[in-house]
């Protein structure tokens, strides 16, 4: 993915954008744009007025923000390098993965396509980040998991961790104090009878513990790649598909 020279904030803002829409179908607003960027309302207006300029997004006043093609293609290029840099930070320099998301972001813009394929080179290729995201190829390729979110299942469901939210670093450490990371087993039980949160059994080594109640925070920051199927199961529709050509840019 060959891109003309752009802006770290062109760039920030087309990352944002896909990353929202990247595990559900929900549109990205002007005003969602602007608490995740953490700016102000009239700078995101007049960014987005910028891009669609660009050919980068389709926009309409009081409408949501979709990325065009070629918005797309320089959306994935910047996750591909947000990612591998993620994942190298980890693999190779020790970093624990609440560290790495605020280095990566600054990394992703200094370094150059070349410096990006060796590294990716050097982790094997990648298909997956530290907290399970997705890393597309050089060609703009991406395959997700098909997952749901933890909060969306019901009584009986089962299946392994395949995402994790990187959004909080101290969620990261609760979640490790847990014992709970990628590829973790578990089943959900249900919801507390008096109480807020998701009660789910984990499958550590084997040792049964009994059910450990999650907080509404910390089900709806994981992922849930399914597991063989049980009876009158509410769930229709995975989110993500062995390959999302929709996102997949030559």
């Amino acid at each position: 993915m060959k891109h003309t020279a752009t802006s770290s904030s062109i760039e920030d803002y087309v990352k944002v954008i896909y990353a929202f829409t990247e595990w559900q179908d929900k549109p990205i607003t002007s005003s969602v744009l602007a608490t995740r960027l953490g700016v102000a309302n009239s700078s995101v207006s007049e960014m987005v007025r910028k891009l669609k300029d660009l050919g980068l997004v389709d926009h309409e006043p009081y409408s949501p923000i979709h990325l065009t093609a070629q918005g797309l293609s320089l959306a994935l290029s910047m996750v591909r390098r947000h990612r591998l840099l993620e994942t190298y930070l980890v693999q190779e320099l020790g970093y624990t993965w609440d560290e790495v998301h605020d280095e990566a972001e600054q990394l992703e813009h200094a370094v150059s396509d070349h410096f990006i394929e060796r590294m990716s080179a050097k982790l094997g290729h990648p298909v997956r980040d530290p907290h399970g995201d997705p890393i597309p190829d050089a060609h703009g390729n991406i395959t997700m998991v098909p997952s749901h979110r933890l909060d969306e299942l019901d009584p009986g469901h089962a299946g392994r961790i395949s995402r994790i939210s990187d959004h909080d670093p101290e969620l990261l450490r609760h979640l490790e104090s847990l014992g709970i990371g990628l590829d973790t087993q578990l089943t959900v039980v249900g919801r507390p009878r008096f109480g807020a949160g998701l009660q789910v059994r984990l499958d550590l080594s084997g040792n049964d513990a009994g059910p450990q109640t999650l907080g509404d925070e910390v089900a709806a920051s994981l992922w849930l790649a399914s597991v063989g199927s049980h009876t009158e199961c509410t769930v229709q529709e995975l989110t993500g598909g062995s390959l999302m050509s929709p996102h997949s840019v030559q």
